[in-house]
């Protein structure tokens, strides 16, 4: 498939996906969570009914807090398991298409790979660590302001 072309399997999977979280929550609670590996590289991951890189997250299951969410993700997503502490940076809407999407933006500590982790076939095209300054191709703006802040210790924004 040519770069920047979406299959026709990614807009049907968008579609759902969409569709039913707006059935299941008219109003949207998501998370995303800052992971590094150990040479200070950041984890991304590219989804195959999104264009572009993203920061491992998702929406909040009813009856789950926002960390056991963020763990979730984590762990469905890249395979990643958070060890203690996960910190909450901040809470932003995204005025997106939408305007009904609240992320909770989280970082990781320690955390170890799970040996038993297959990357999900229907969800996750890829996944991977990179260099702040040698960020892939495609990732999303509002991605690039999460780590920009990260660099500046200062998450002020007040949207995603």
């Amino acid at each position: 498939m040519p770069k920047g072309k979406e299959s026709w399997q990614g807009r049907f999977v968008r579609a759902i996906v969409h569709r039913v979280a707006l059935l299941r929550r008219p109003m949207t609670l998501g998370v995303r969570v800052l992971v590094f590996d150990e040479s200070q590289k950041v984890l991304l991951v590219r989804h195959t009914y999104l264009k572009g890189w993203y920061l491992p997250g998702g929406g909040v299951d009813a009856g789950e807090t926002l960390e056991e969410a963020a763990r979730r993700e984590l762990k469905e997503e890249a395979g990643i398991l958070a060890n203690g502490s996960m910190f909450l940076h901040g809470m932003y809407l995204n005025k997106g298409t939408t305007n009904r999407d609240h992320i909770a933006f989280y970082s990781v500590g320690a955390w170890e790979a799970d040996p038993a982790w297959k990357r999900p076939s229907t969800e996750i095209a890829e996944t991977g660590f990179f260099a702040l300054d040698a960020l892939p191709d495609g990732v999303t703006p509002a991605t690039k302001r999460r780590l920009q802040e990260w660099q500046e210790g200062v998450f002020s924004a007040a949207y995603w």
